[in-house]
């Protein structure tokens, strides 16, 4: 039986995507953005995006019998403020669904959120959800699911949240598969025209951790852990002592970043010289203790071999002066992976997988190494699964709704379970390669 179904804070569209595969059809969608409800309606020849769900008068919406919602995610993400429904602006949006929820009472529900939506406040904002929902007298499941379990080379853990009133009995979720195979060229293009190449200064920098990589003997196995060059010639105590706590007199016998003398500089300047991340009054974390000491170690095993790449990381940008190699047994050439520049400093990885598309700057998008370009946004398209649809004009909007979007497979292969398939629909065998679907 065909359904009709309603696609709240529908950014770019995969869920009407994942969903009118299935033969089912859209009868209202809502979208904040402007230029995004406008694409919408373009991509998907909708007469009207409603804007603000919060304006719109639930007595207003069609019936439907399956309610989507990809709900703000930042009041829940590790990267937001984790205000969660206490944020007044986006978390308790949640409380929207519910409204109109309580309205239509529609059969079924597909709810799609960050991983950490599972465990924020020790757990609390779930069981609120949860329970809001069994209070309307549904039956409620929840999954944490990522598109490389379904054949789709992108790692992006979220929370997959599936309700009905007639129960779940009916219903499993989609099995996850192994793709040995897998590779992040599958959804990438070769040497596309529009891509946009890596600027001079990303590159000189990447020739710098290229010539660390190469002063490392090549019988001795690079670091598993963060590389922190601030951290090559400093002494300042950080196990049992933080230095914002010490007096001038006592810093001055140390060494700040990259081995800088503390001595003969007043207090201000003195923390000046030592690395943002070891700021604060209270003792640092374990892992924050292991990472330095880490790092200490492996400068004074290689001092010789490193001071010179060392001189010219002094003069990088602080997020650059930090290198993560997840590439441990390949051959050591920066170019061959997949990069990216991230406030965490610079990550390079193997070509399985891309990074999680979040909602980028325009610096964080991820690079093609052996293309020596930046991922196009079309290619970002492929890793959602959304098909040729029309995106934002400029790299940076559109790659911060890619990141806002919800994976159109994934979407496709819950909803088959949860409410089938419209009679003569045509739809993707689950045996085939999931990447068929990005055609």
């Amino acid at each position: 039986m065909k359904l009709r179904f309603v696609d709240l804070f529908a950014g770019l569209g995969g869920f009407h995507i994942g969903i009118s595969q299935l033969g089912h059809e859209c009868v209202f969608a809502s979208e904040l953005n402007p230029t995004l409800a406008t694409l919408y309606e373009k991509n998907f020849s909708f007469d009207r995006v409603e804007g603000d769900i919060r304006k719109v008068d639930e007595m207003n919406i069609p019936a439907h019998d399956l309610l989507c919602a990809g709900f703000p995610c930042q009041p829940f993400s590790k990267a937001g403020g984790q205000l969660g429904l206490l944020d007044v602006d986006r978390g308790n949006l949640f409380y929207d669904i519910i409204r109109i929820i309580k309205q239509h009472n529609p059969k079924y529900i597909i709810l799609e959120n960050v991983a950490n939506l599972l465990t924020h406040d020790n757990g609390n904002t779930w069981r609120i959800i949860k329970a809001s929902l069994m209070a309307l007298d549904y039956e409620v499941d929840h999954k944490i699911l990522s598109p490389h379990q379904f054949g789709i080379p992108q790692i992006r853990q979220r929370m997959f949240i599936v309700a009905s009133r007639e129960g779940l009995n009916h219903f499993v979720w989609p099995e996850k598969g192994i793709y040995p195979n897998m590779s992040i060229r599958d959804a990438l293009e070769d040497y596309p025209f529009n891509a946009r190449c890596i600027p001079l200064r990303e590159k000189s920098v990447l020739d710098i951790w290229q010539r660390f990589l190469n002063a490392i003997p090549e019988q001795d196995n690079l670091p598993s852990f963060p590389i922190w060059a601030t951290e090559f010639g400093a002494t300042y105590p950080y196990e049992n002592q933080v230095p914002e706590k010490l007096t001038r007199a006592q810093l001055s016998q140390y060494k700040g970043a990259f081995g800088e003398s503390l001595d003969g500089l007043s207090k201000l300047s003195q923390l000046k010289e030592i690395p943002t991340y070891a700021h604060g009054k209270e003792l640092f974390p374990r892992w924050k203790q292991l990472f330095i000491k880490q790092n200490r170690e492996f400068f004074q095993r290689y001092q010789n071999e490193l001071w010179p790449v060392m001189e010219e990381l002094k003069n990088q940008p602080f997020s650059w002066q930090k290198f993560e190699w997840n590439c441990k047994g390949e051959r050591r050439r920066i170019t061959d992976f997949i990069i990216q520049f991230r406030p965490s400093g610079i990550r390079v990885k193997r070509p399985v997988f891309s990074p999680a598309l979040v909602a980028f700057t325009k610096t964080q998008i991820p690079i093609i190494g052996w293309e020596y370009r930046y991922m196009t946004k079309r290619e970002g398209a492929n890793l959602q699964s959304l098909g040729d649809i029309e995106l934002p004009e400029l790299e940076t909007p559109a790659f911060k709704a890619l990141g806002n979007a919800v994976n159109a497979r994934i979407v496709q292969l819950i909803a088959e379970r949860l409410i089938g398939t419209a009679p003569q629909a045509t739809v993707l065998n689950h045996n085939q390669e999931a990447m068929e679907v990005l055609a």
